[in-house]
Order: structure tokens, then sequence, then C-alpha cells
């Protein structure tokens, strides 16, 4: 992973600045309860993280939560902006967050945290995060043992998120506690246009050359011309999540 202090420079990531529309359009957001789970019912101090084009941030909001979007990118920033333009939205990235120490309750994280230089962006995350604060992570991952999902991986294939990803990186780091995980299934409805931004959002289809992208957005057409019901396709997700307390350090032990 490529170590980024910079908090304007670009990282390996790039690739999402030219589809930031189509990941707005076509990326799902995340269930209500698993948010609940992740930053919890009473309205907190949160930045999220990678913020993208805000999906997990419009949830945080409605939930009641103060938050603070933190994102690298102009382009997907400039849609997080345009949807939600009363929300503090900073440049910044995991290794460089634009904010004093202890001044948030909650770092929040949606599809970024394997994006992330872990050594250098954990300590970041716990210098920001008050005593008693914690990270959140999360996932959707496509279910593959939905038989459309599967057939739709076959084309475009499907990365998930195991424990494993995750939960050592945290425990190595020794910057926080136990780590709690638990998952929450749910679906999304596309229309085709909508299905193919989805599938163009993703990064390694968008660096291809428009003459390799177009064959597998074309399979990706025709299996929606050829199974989908008239209010769309159903996506099946998994959402993954991940939450892990700051640790005290000795001062703050008293």
């Amino acid at each position: 992973m490529i170590v980024n202090r910079d908090p304007k420079a670009r990282g390996p990531y790039t690739a999402f600045a030219d589809v930031a529309g189509a990941y707005e359009r076509g990326r799902p957001g995340y269930p209500d309860e698993a948010v609940r789970w992740l930053v919890g019912d009473k309205p907190a101090d949160v930045v999220d993280l990678g913020a993208g084009t805000g999906k997990l941030t419009r949830t945080l909001v409605a939930h009641g939560h103060r938050v603070t979007a933190v994102e690298p990118l102009d382009e997907m920033r400039g849609e997080l902006e345009g949807v939600l333009p009363g929300v503090r939205a900073l440049v910044g990235n995991a290794e460089a967050i634009p904010l004093p120490e202890a001044s948030t309750d909650v770092v929040a994280s949606a599809q970024a945290f394997h994006w992330f230089d872990h050594d250098n962006a954990l300590p970041e995350i716990a210098r920001v995060l008050r005593p008693g604060g914690h990270i959140a992570l999360v996932w959707n991952t496509r279910d593959d043992r939905d038989p459309w999902m599967a057939r739709l991986s076959a084309i475009i294939g499907n990365e998930s998120i195991q424990e494993s990803d995750v939960v050592p990186v945290l425990d190595a780091s020794g910057l926080f506690g136990p780590v709690e995980t638990v998952a929450f299934s749910f679906q999304q409805v596309l229309d085709r246009d909508g299905l193919l931004d989805l599938v163009l959002s993703r990064s390694y289809l968008a660096k291809l050359p428009s003459a390799e992208r177009e064959p597998v957005l074309e399979a990706v057409g025709a299996l929606y011309d050829e199974t989908a019901a008239p209010e769309g396709a159903l996506l099946a997700y998994v959402t993954e999540c991940f939450r892990a307390a700051k640790r005290c350090s000795g001062i703050e032990k008293g």
C-alpha cells in the first residue's frame, strides 16, 4: 500500500475519481440496523473517513449524528456535497485526518479500510478519537448464495471481506480493544442503468480501457434483459460490520 500523508495527494483508489457519478447512482446505502449497531442510538460526533459520495454519511445524518465527512477525491466529495450540502466535508485521508486530537466519538469507514496504510492510519484514527470512542468499519458484499447474484459475480467477480482482513489488523496495532462483529442482510433494487452504474463503479473495471470495459457491461446488460422483473433487478447483500473501542493510555486510565 502506498503511504500517503498528504491529504491532497491521490492514492491507489483514484480510479473512483472517473466514476464518481456512477458510484453515487449505483452503489447501495447501508441498512439502519447496521448503522445503529456501528455507532449507537445516542447522537454522537462521527467522522466518516473515506466518505466517498456519502452513502454512509446520509444514514448517519438521518440518525441524528453530527458528521464530518473526510474524503481525498474532489470528484467523490463533490457528489457528497451535492446530496448533503449541510454536512461538513473536508479534504483528507486516513493517514492525515484534518481534525484535532480527541475531537470525535466515532471514526466510521465504509468500503474504505482496505485502502488505508494501516501502520499510519490506525494511530491517526486513535489520535482523533476521544477516550471511550471507537472505530466502526462496514462493507456491503454481494451475497452469492443468491442465484442471481452468483450469476452477476460470475461476470464481474466478487470481493468479500473476511474477519481475517480486519480483526488481526486492529489487534496488531495495540490501539483498540476486542473487535466485535455482526452481519446484516438487505436488498437493493436497480433498474438497468443503475445496475450498469454499479458495475462501472468497481475500481478494477473503472481502470480498464473502454474497449475492455464494454464487453463486461454488455454481458451485465444481457443478464438484466434476460432476468429482471418489471420493477428491476433485486440484489442481495450482506453488510459486514466491525467495531472496537480505543484503548485508554496510562494517563487516561488515571
